[in-house]
């Protein structure tokens, strides 16, 4: 297995990290990775948030679904998508002006554009957890970011057309630290040839085998089986609820009306 593949196939989510800040030449080395990630037209429609203020950092951990180690990593990167810096350069560059002039139409931000930029923000963190991992830096991801817009939006000073994407904590892996590795999917469920294939009852049961030999009869949502349980924890949890109004509040901005 090449060097590559190695750092792929051996990273795991770390919440755990050695008391040691990031070295300033390893934080530069992600960050020039980062900028080489893949984008839509070399756009780069994202921006990325260096944050090691403690006082920032004990916030995010708990509007972040009050998650303690948040605050304790050294390193915090927070991943914007990104079309403001773009607009910003349209109005500078007289674009209404020229559409009005040559019968084009002038608009806006809209949802296409945020999707576009989200793809290219979370290409670059990806990048970013894979250049971490190559230097002994592990990762976690927090999709959290996207709760709470209001709180983050004034938090970071983000303007109207920048959304918090994605955010990584970042640290060195302790002293023998051994990690855990959780199984995934096998590809049979999850790699379709042409055309998707929606899996029938039977699939279905297989692809959840072993998750469900998991399941614990006592639980703390009262489930009666691991879907339910997956369901209580996440899908239909308060945060997940929180997650779908913080971007519907986001979307009316780029939708052209203000919350």
């Amino acid at each position: 297995m090449n060097p590559v593949l190695d750092t792929i196939h051996q990273r795991t989510s770390l919440r755990v990290y050695k008391d040691e800040p990031i070295r300033p030449e390893h934080l530069q080395a992600v960050l020039d990775a980062v900028l080489r990630a893949p984008t839509a037209g070399n756009m780069m429609l994202y921006s990325v948030l260096v944050v090691t203020d403690q006082e920032t950092k004990n916030v995010l951990s708990k509007t972040c679904d009050n998650q303690p180690f948040i605050a304790r990593a050294p390193l915090v990167l927070i991943f914007l998508a990104d079309y403001q810096r773009w607009f910003d350069y349209f109005e500078l560059s007289q674009v209404p002006t020229f559409c009005a002039s040559t019968e084009r139409t002038w608009q806006g931000p809209d949802v296409g554009d945020l999707f576009l930029a989200l793809d290219d923000a979370l290409i670059a963190a990806q990048t970013a957890v894979l250049a971490a991992e190559s230097l002994g830096i592990g990762s976690c991801y927090i999709g959290d970011i996207m709760e709470n817009y209001e709180t983050h939006r004034e938090l970071l000073a983000l303007p109207d057309y920048v959304f918090p994407a994605a955010m990584l904590c970042l640290g060195y892996y302790p002293e023998g630290y051994q990690p855990k590795f959780r199984s995934r999917f096998d590809q049979e469920f999850i790699v379709h040839s042409e055309k998707y294939r929606r899996l029938g009852e039977a699939e279905l049961q297989s692809m959840f085998a072993e998750l469900e030999a998991e399941f614990a009869p006592t639980n703390r949502f009262g489930a009666e089986n691991m879907g339910q349980f997956v369901y209580a924890r996440k899908t239909g949890s308060d945060f997940a609820r929180e997650m779908s109004r913080s971007v519907r509040a986001a979307l009316q901005i780029w939708q052209g009306s203000k919350p």
